[in-house]
């Protein structure tokens, strides 16, 4: 099997337009929560949201072609460009036939789906836009990435919830490992604070309503926790065959050592009891990998502030890593600071776990003042990020439907 690298990371949040921006509030703490801007949410039960509010689409696309594109798409190409072009990946004509484009999304243009049924209601069928479907489809992430730079590889979407991104990114991980490509860009993107999208993850009763402190709301592992906060964004690395990257002398963050993916084949939104599918995901990564748990440094957590969510997974941190949990291992969940991504959570979770082995610092949890009696005897690293020699980081990623991924990377 050939080695994977990741040469350049991406990324448009709630805490920042670019990678440098986003890395630096999370490494500070700095919330990206606030009461909802894009319209007026009053009548809404939770009215906060993580959202990218100074992002200016036409930094990375041409001011005629934004009406092509849902506001997912718009941010799939910021965080994309800002992936491939750290990376200094400018492949010849034979290599883009060998580079693909894997994004994942959670649901497709849901602003676009609002917008056009407005139309379709109040003006009729002949006033929707042309440009309606092939804005909104989830696959023109990827399509208009791989336009963009003539990646002429593999282009598609995996869509499984909130573990899209990181499925995107481990299968491209394994379409470089098997040689059937040699490089990917890959990760997630989401524009799901819309109105529809609020109102529908608020009658499930999923969303913190602490509207009167947004950046106080999504607080992971806190007894005080009372749901997550959605976010948009995107989060995307540039992934290579780890020789062509040391050919062209590409600065390489981390190594992909690691893979996994499972069912719980459980419960509609529950995950299953003591997290037992986390573990399996968590444990075929290990396997995949080759290494022991007491291997793995830190991880970053799925921990999206949910009351049952949060307790499961560290039930099944405990069950995979046993004693290592407590003596060595540190998590924590950036969340806190950029709320919960969606289908983008594990493409942006996984860029900022490669930066934490770039730099030797684990972000913190913030907003954990009352912890959890699960959280007995685990480093949460709570409240202020704290400097630590990392060498091999593990990030989780979970959805709705049971779905589990957990990446492992390590120090190059």
């Amino acid at each position: 099997m050939r080695r994977v690298v990741i040469t350049g990371v991406g990324a448009v949040s709630p805490c920042g337009n670019d990678i440098e921006k986003t890395w630096a509030a999370a490494v500070a703490g700095r919330s990206g929560i606030a009461r909802i801007q894009a319209w007026d949410p009053s009548d809404t039960a939770s009215q906060i949201a993580g959202e990218c509010t100074d992002f200016d689409p036409e930094v990375y696309i041409e001011k005629k072609r934004l009406r092509e594109m849902a506001r997912f798409i718009h941010l799939a190409l910021g965080a994309s460009v800002q992936a491939v072009e750290g990376s200094g990946f400018a492949p010849d004509d034979a290599l883009k036939d060998r580079t693909g484009t894997f994004i994942g999304v959670g649901f497709c243009g849901l602003e676009m789906v609002e917008q056009q049924h407005s139309v379709l209601m109040q003006k009729g069928a002949r006033r929707v836009s042309p440009y309606f479907i092939p804005s909104a489809i989830s696959n023109l992430a990827p399509g208009q990435v791989s336009m963009r730079y003539g990646f002429r590889g593999p282009s598609l979407t995996t869509t499984s919830a909130c573990s899209s991104g990181a499925h995107a990114i481990g299968e491209a991980f394994r379409w470089i490992q098997r040689g059937g490509i040699d490089a990917a860009v890959a990760g997630g993107a989401e524009a799901a604070v819309t109105p529809l999208g609020v109102a529908g993850f608020a009658s499930m009763r999923a969303l913190s309503k602490r509207n009167d402190e947004p950046e106080r709301a999504s607080r992971p592992f806190d007894t005080g926790r009372d749901g997550f906060v959605i976010s948009e964004g995107a989060g995307v690395v540039m992934l290579e065959e780890r020789e062509l990257a040391m050919k062209r002398g590409a600065p390489i963050l981390a190594e992909v050592i690691g893979y996994g993916a499972t069912a719980d084949a459980y419960h509609l939104t529950q995950p299953a009891p003591e997290g037992e599918g986390a573990q399996r995901a968590m444990r075929a990564a290990l396997a995949d990998a080759g290494i022991a748990p007491s291997e793995v440094d830190y991880v970053n957590a799925h921990g999206t502030s949910t009351p049952t969510g949060d307790v499961q997974e560290l039930q099944a941190i405990r069950a995979v890593f046993g004693a290592h949990a407590q003596d060595h291992l540190w998590i924590s969940s950036t969340k806190s600071v950029h709320g919960h991504l969606l289908g983008a959570a594990g493409g942006l979770e996984a860029a900022l776990a490669s930066l934490v082995l770039r730099h030797d610092i684990v972000p913190p949890t913030i907003n954990l003042d009352d912890p959890d009696p699960a959280c007995e005897g685990l480093e949460l690293v709570p409240h202020t990020a704290k400097e630590r020699v990392t060498r091999v980081a593990l990030s989780n990623s979970f959805g709705f439907g049971g779905t589990n991924v957990s990446l492992l990377l390590r120090k190059p």
